[in-house]
């Protein structure tokens, strides 16, 4: 057996249950108390912008951060049939934008049928890319692919210096990722003449929250120019969340207490008005319903009377529930908020 499977099932962590517990034993106000004094609980959603579908927690990467716990050795896996019915959903209730995650989901054997579908059908389509997978064997045409199907990538690159970024993704990962982004250059994405749109992720190495997006991107569009000549579209800053691996960490470092206590501090009502599960649907890799990535690896499923599962999709039922919230998502509301989309104030 993997070591990295020995590991998760003596770990304590691999239970979302034992996740929840730990995160809800903190000496904090509870997140629902803290909505309801901002004025915002209920927390509802208000459409459904973005379908978010993760298609498998298999991985060419074991990133210390990851708050999916993907790797090599993992599994799960979407087929096809449950794409169908992500497809059928985009339809059913005319969501404009597919985003697809992982693991790396390059790797699931039907990506590209899913891509090709869902752009002839003119869904924007967005592929969360862990970039070295386009250098691993087999996907060697991936980045042309990409290009000729328009898909904008939103890669992580947790930072323009090789040290940090090897720190938190593994020895080797920053040249890797350059390469890649030299790959991704050629065929036109950074380029605005192109269209083809590259978005860059930026989260901490460690239990702080992000800075200034715009600061961060003037930082990292000057350093990879300047050092490596690549090119980019923008950047999104997201905080690390206190959940599986990263919530390992911070256990171990005995830092839990004092990161939950930071993001409690910086809670915002600004960007709590504005969080990705609001407009957000999630899809988890066996077709299950969630109001957010972060619930998905929790198990935290949708409120009572709503579908449970992609195959019910029912877009009346789905567009206007409320969102089940819990210690997690301090993560999202604190400073100038978090969410797939980055940054959700900005000056």
């Amino acid at each position: 057996m993997p070591i990295l499977t020995l590991l998760r099932d003596r770990n304590p962590l691999s239970s979302p249950a034992n996740q929840l517990r730990i995160l809800s034993g903190g000496a904090y106000r509870p997140f629902e108390a803290t909505l309801a004094d901002s004025g915002l609980r209920p927390l509802q959603s208000t459409s459904i912008h973005v379908l978010q579908v993760n298609v498998g927690k298999i991985c060419n990467q074991t990133c210390r951060h990851c708050h999916v716990d993907a790797g090599p050795d993992r599994r799960e896996i979407m087929s096809r049939e449950t794409m169908q019915f992500c497809l059928d959903a985009l339809e059913a209730g005319e969501i404009p934008t597919l985003d697809i995650t992982g693991g790396a989901p390059e790797m699931n054997p039907d990506f590209r049928w899913l891509v090709e579908t869902a752009r002839s059908r003119g869904r924007h389509v967005i592929d969360r890319c862990n970039l070295t997978i386009l250098l691993a064997p087999g996907h060697d045409d991936l980045h042309n692919f990409l290009a000729r199907q328009q898909v904008e990538i939103v890669a992580s690159l947790p930072c323009y210096q090789p040290a940090n970024t090897d720190r938190q993704r593994g020895d080797g990962v920053f040249e890797k990722s350059i390469k890649a982004l030299r790959r991704l250059n050629e065929v036109g994405y950074g380029d605005p003449k192109s269209g083809l749109v590259l978005t860059l992720v930026y989260n901490p190495v460690g239990p702080s929250l992000p800075g200034a997006q715009w600061e961060l991107e003037e930082a990292y569009r000057r350093e990879l120019s300047a050092r490596h000549g690549v090119v980019f579209t923008r950047l999104y800053t997201i905080t690390n969340m206190p959940i599986s691996r990263f919530l390992d960490d911070l256990l171990q470092t005995g830092q839990l207490d004092s990161y939950m206590q930071k993001l409690v501090h910086a809670y915002n009502p600004a960007a709590t008005a504005g969080v990705m599960c609001r407009t957000t649907l999630s899809v988890g890799w066996d077709g299950r319903l969630y109001d957010c990535d972060f619930n998905q690896m929790l198990e935290l499923g949708l409120e009572a009377g709503r579908p449970k599962h992609i195959r019910d999709f029912d877009e009346s039922l789905l567009r206007t529930r409320g969102i089940v919230t819990g210690p997690h998502c301090y993560g999202c509301t604190a400073g100038s908020g978090s969410s797939c989309q980055g940054a959700l104030v900005t000056r």
